[in-house]
């Protein structure tokens, strides 16, 4: 699966977009003023996203990379 795939395929799984989670993010420390804090980890953020709201691993990264700034 591509990684547009996954972006596409997130609001259907979890029902929320990129930039919902990127909203949630900031609130859960994650993200500050948009960018990945110092400390943030992929496994912080996949393991919160899996627990959640149970989307895949690879629509969890797609997502973690998205906050590191990938759109494509």
């Amino acid at each position: 699966m591509s990684f547009q795939a996954y972006i596409d395929n997130i609001k259907t799984k979890t029902g929320k977009t990129v930039e919902d989670f990127k909203a949630l993010a900031e609130q859960k420390g994650f993200l500050k003023n948009g960018e990945l804090t110092p400390t943030t980890k992929a496994g912080d953020v996949v393991k919160w996203l899996k627990e959640d709201f149970d989307p895949g691993h690879g629509h969890s990264m797609a997502i973690y990379a998205n906050f590191k700034g990938k759109e494509q």
